[in-house]
């Protein structure tokens, strides 16, 4: 009995070893849930229903590239195969192996219920095709922890990703992925976090389904609907229309870089599960759309160096330490010096414009910044944080209580552009909303909105007669096609 004994025990410490092992090599898979449910565990099997759906896809449409133009992100749907595969099969249309090589795949959370974004922790992820491995930028998303984090029940169960990946393996070939799972939350913040990692070499794919258990007529009516508002990147229409999609989180995310990079949406297919079931009560729609730019994402920001998304977590670091020590709360010896290090950096040294932002229970609490490059980024950073906190003079200086109740916010500004216009009317059509800062200027009146202030003024002609207002000058004073305009775009970073 002890000579079993002691065989158990080695065997359970080889298991225990191997595992380690296994941990340190990297190979925690998320493996497939859903492989033999809503889509078949057979590679085979698999193989030849995307073959078969890919070839129906291509047969049935007469979808067209736009020539000249860049896929930048798809919208697919994410049922089982048999309800929506012929719609997903549709990407074979726009994609193509070794095409690109980092997907970023947004899904909503159907299960756990969470604000913001959840990443897994694991290394790859596994269907019956293979092994796809996670990009570094996940595991670099991750430490932005006050927007990204684990929850790893979440990937027990959730379908919103698994479901695509096989359709991308079959299309792309080899590539690596971001898996993102979006609760609530404003998108606008994780927008600008993923900025920066969309490179000309990496494909946004967001994953919904759009209306739900809706008789056939009303569906169709109730989708086109919601694929005209996703048409005209009109974030605002889509969120106020119930049932239209269960992606509304990640579309409203990629409505929202789209807007900022003129991306153009194109239908590839519409269905619905009356379509491929043959049931008609009660259905489910599935729209595949694609969005288009006309340049690269590098050549759409000509001006400035980009700002990576940790090189952004350390401007906010370092605005928060600034603040705190103007407040007399002590930063530890060893964060100022791993701060001070980073800061060494070659991007940190650029002359660019800044602007702080705070902001206490969702309100403004202070906005301060300089439109002009006349100091390095790390050393604008500083002075607009302390203005932004203690100078703003719409508010009282924030005092000790206020500030773990502070979130921050950095922009980093390109050189503003002269924008030549004939007339109020020619104004409000060269203006791009949610991409352009606007800073307008009579004599000495002058006064800018950051592109964020978008959010808040939708519509040109209000975002231009508050402008006015902020400048000192007449509401309509930009009607009268005699003020200066200069235009700039933003990197921003938040808390």
């Amino acid at each position: 009995m002890a000579i079993f004994r002691s065989l158990f025990i080695a065997l359970s410490l080889v298991l225990l070893l191997a595992s380690s092992a296994d941990q340190a090599r990297g190979n925690d898979c998320r493996e497939a849930v859903w492989a033999g449910r809503f889509y078949p565990a057979d590679p085979s099997a698999l193989t030849a229903d995307l073959t078969r759906l890919c070839a129906q896809a291509r047969q049935d449409s007469s979808f067209a590239r736009p020539a000249g133009r860049s896929l930048r992100a798809l919208i697919l749907p994410h049922a089982g195969y048999v309800y929506s595969g012929l719609t997903a099969a549709h990407a074979a249309l726009v994609l193509d192996n070794n095409q690109f090589d980092k997907v970023i795949l947004l899904g909503p959370d159907h299960r756990i219920g969470f604000k913001r974004a959840a990443i897994s922790r694991v290394s790859c992820y596994r269907t019956p095709l293979g092994r796809i491995p996670l990009h570094p930028d996940a595991k670099l998303l991750l430490q932005q922890t006050a927007l990204f984090r684990p929850i790893p029940e979440n990937y027990d169960a959730e379908h919103s990703l698994e479901v695509n990946l096989p359709f991308l393996q079959y299309l792309l070939g080899s590539f690596s992925l971001v898996p993102i799972v979006l609760g609530t939350g404003r998108p606008g913040p994780i927008a600008a976090v993923l900025d920066p990692l969309l490179t000309p070499g990496t494909l946004l794919v967001v994953s919904s389904d759009l209306s739900h258990y809706l008789p056939y007529d009303l569906a169709v009516g109730k989708d086109k609907q919601t694929i005209n508002h996703i048409l005209k990147l009109d974030g605002q229409a889509l969120a106020a229309s119930d049932n239209s999609a269960c992606g509304q989180a990640p579309l409203q995310l990629l409505l929202e870089l789209a807007r900022r990079h003129q991306w153009q949406p194109r239908l590839i297919h519409y269905a619905n599960s009356g379509d491929t079931t043959g049931s008609r009560d009660k259905v489910v729609g599935y729209a595949a759309i694609a969005f288009y730019g006309d340049t690269t994402m590098n050549q759409q920001q000509p001006t400035g160096k980009d700002i990576s998304a940790e090189q952004g977590r350390v401007l906010l670091t370092l605005a928060r330490q600034t603040i705190a020590q103007k407040l007399g709360q002590p930063v530890p010896e060893d964060e100022q010096k791993k701060l001070e290090k980073k800061l060494r950096d070659a991007a940190f040294q650029q002359e660019r414009g800044t602007f702080v932002t705070l902001h206490r229970f969702g309100q403004l609490r202070g906005c301060i910044g300089s439109i002009a490059a006349v100091e390095s980024l790390a050393a604008n950073i500083r002075h607009n944080a302390v203005n932004a906190a203690f100078g703003d003079p719409r508010f009282p200086p924030l005092q000790k209580k206020e500030f773990a109740e502070v979130d921050i916010e950095v922009s980093i500004l390109t050189d503003p552009q002269p924008l030549s216009y004939d007339s109020g009317t020619d104004l409000l059509a060269r203006l791009r909303p949610k991409i352009d800062g606007v800073i307008l200027r009579d004599g000495l009146a002058s006064a800018t909105f950051l592109p964020q202030v978008w959010d808040q003024l939708p519509r040109p002609e209000d975002f231009l007669t508050h402008l006015c207002l902020k400048a000192g000058l007449r509401p309509n004073a930009w009607q009268t096609g005699k003020l200066e305009v200069l235009t700039y775009q933003v990197q921003y970073f938040s808390e």
